[in-house]
């Protein structure tokens, strides 16, 4: 995510933000068909077009917010603002989905926020166009992991995978003709480094939440802030914000209580429903 978001910046001089979203999901989508076809082409059969395609709508608004936000505000606060995606998740499961969500994880989420007013400070800074729309990208997105979960139930992961880069693709797309700027030679190299990079991010994901529980991989997931705080540091001359770190911590470390939480829980529920030997 930090590599990709350094990519980003680097090429919003001379790239539009929307163009890349197109790139990013093209070159994406082609590296994963070769996965795909080892997988087997049948894995691609669905009943369920129309959710792949209102995931992938959800996708889109996400990332082209995701990248505009990038070329606007520092690395360090729109990763520390991206952290807050489990908060919008939780609270949109419990909202829309209807799932239970008890005074601990309410409390945990109550937190988390106001981690992201320490970030944002209303009041005391003026709140930038680019924060609202990092923030924006991070409802699209727990939007889009609310669909994937209710998609997952029944479909191969790699299946929403493909479908998401088949139809994000012509979506981002439609956004991008209108600010076109055709690449030089040297650009092609960081925007096939963009889907290569956000594809095998995916997958690496994917794989580790199979080989272990989300609450113990949960942490490394801060090293984002780590690498993107040293990136915006070393190579675009951003400034260390101790406030945005302050944010960071306080959002993750409510996050975290959640997924342990409900990590917790689901091993409870799993005992309860054991058949007694």
């Amino acid at each position: 995510m930090a590599c990709l978001s350094g990519m980003i910046r680097h090429l919003s001089g001379a790239i539009p933000a929307l163009e890349m979203v197109f790139f990013r999901n093209f070159f994406g989508w082609l590296f994963m068909l070769p996965l795909v076809a080892r997988a087997g082409f049948s894995i691609l059969k669905t009943k369920r077009i129309k959710l792949h395609g209102v995931r992938a709508l959800l996708g889109t608004a996400a990332m082209s917010c995701w990248f505009i936000g990038v070329t606007l505000i520092p690395l360090s606060e729109a990763t520390a603002l991206g952290f807050t995606v489990p908060l919008f998740t939780t609270l949109g499961a419990a909202l829309i989905l209807g799932e239970t969500v008890r005074i601990h994880r309410w409390v945990a989420l109550m937190i988390g926020f106001l981690g992201a007013l320490v970030i944002i400070r209303p009041g005391i800074e003026q709140i930038e166009i680019g924060t609202l729309i990092v923030l924006a990208s991070a409802v699209f997105i727990s939007s889009a992991v609310l669909m994937v979960k209710h998609l997952s139930s029944s479909e191969h992961p790699m299946t929403i995978v493909f479908y998401m880069g088949l139809f994000m693709s012509p979506l981002s797309l439609i956004g991008a003709v209108g600010v076109w700027v055709w690449p030089e030679p040297e650009h092609y190299i960081w925007l096939v480094g963009m889907g290569v990079f956000a594809s095998s991010g995916q997958i690496g994901m994917a794989k580790a939440m199979k080989l272990v529980d989300a609450s113990v991989s949960m942490p490394f997931n801060f090293s984002h802030m780590i690498f993107a705080s040293f990136i915006g540091f070393f190579f675009f001359n951003e400034a260390l914000d101790v406030w945005a770190w302050v944010g960071a911590v306080i959002i993750f470390t409510s996050t975290l209580y959640i997924v342990r939480r409900e990590a917790k829980l689901a091993k409870q529920k799993s005992r309860q429903v054991l058949p007694e030997v």
